[in-house]
């Protein structure tokens, strides 16, 4: 990796997540790197879809898909593809994991509607339990299970975005809350006002959607915390910070009524820095007898098993 593919990675990451930027100050810097050029790739994939108008969609989705065959191949072809093989070739990133977040932006690319929440689920795991799953390679884990309890983060924090951003969804004609849920609240059909404002009759059955699904990611949240002690202890810091600042977005959302038209919920610097400390005094706590040598850290392990949709 050069300096200055290296440095771009670090200032994609600084402009497209405060929250993942500030948890991967906390990494040993060879880790670090890596997690900004998997971030850098991720963002430079989104954005090709999400920046493009709509009949440009699919051509971008294609060409996203040839340059990861290339990029597999040993061919990248940009800076960023660069960045983004040096660390599949050294953390033995399976392809299947990049492959299945381009299969979730081509959900997007179509316009599937989320009849159910196993619907929304694939969708949680094509698009984030992956990125989960390629940070468990960068940071390396002791045991391979601990994998399944990544993929339930990346859920997590998905379903976390999910609640967050109905409104900005809504407004590029998306809709994430799934049909049955909505129904359940009394928003049954509400998908077929995409196009038009957010009708304001709708805001409570949302709220109580939103509610449901933010059960469901503390739910997962928890469930990821039994993972955390199979990585190493700079990289547990690292992802236990980040998994207790979203989990607090998903508070901020809770103190707002769940109103989806309250304002953007967001944690502010102070209180994620506060996250950080409880995080370090948690991971100081597991990792007893070694309150110095933890802070160096060690070449992670590489995962041997590759997990598919529907593992664990």
């Amino acid at each position: 990796m050069t300096t200055a593919i290296v440095q771009q990675a670090r200032e994609t990451i600084a402009r497209g997540s405060k929250s993942f930027a500030l948890a991967s100050r906390l990494l040993p810097r060879r880790p670090r790197d890596q997690a900004a050029l998997v971030y850098a790739w991720c963002r430079r994939a989104d954005d090709a879809i999400d920046l493009a108008p709509p009949a440009a969609q699919p051509g971008a989705l294609l060409a996203l898909t040839l340059e990861l065959d290339a990029l597999y191949r040993g061919e990248p072809g940009d800076p960023v593809l660069a960045g983004f093989a040096d660390v599949v070739r050294d953390r033995a990133i399976p392809r299947s994991y990049p492959a299945e977040l381009l299969a979730g932006m081509a959900m997007d690319v179509d316009g599937v509607r989320y009849a159910t929440f196993a619907d929304l689920e694939r969708y949680c795991w094509r698009v984030a339990a992956t990125v989960g799953l390629m940070m468990s390679h960068v940071l390396g884990v002791q045991r391979d299970d601990a994998l399944i309890e990544a993929a339930h983060l990346g859920i997590a924090m998905q379903l976390t975005n999910v609640c967050r951003d109905v409104v900005e969804d809504w407004d590029r004609g998306r809709l994430y809350l799934p049909d049955e849920l909505l129904a359940a609240h009394g928003a049954g059909g509400l998908a077929s006002a995409l196009g038009g404002p957010l009708p304001t009759e709708a805001v409570r059955p949302i709220a109580g959607a939103v509610a449901e699904l933010l059960a469901i990611a503390d739910a997962r949240y928890r469930r990821a915390d039994r993972g955390l002690r199979a990585l190493p202890a700079r990289g547990a810091l690292a992802i236990r910070a980040a998994r207790r600042i979203y989990a607090a977005i998903g508070g901020r959302i809770a103190a707002q009524d769940h109103d989806v038209t309250a304002g953007r919920a967001y944690v502010s610097t102070p209180r994620k820095l506060w996250h950080v400390a409880a995080a370090l005094v948690v991971t100081a706590a597991e990792t007893p007898g070694r309150a110095f040598a933890w802070w160096r850290g060690a070449r992670p392990r590489v995962p041997t098993l590759i997990l598919e949709p529907g593992h664990g």
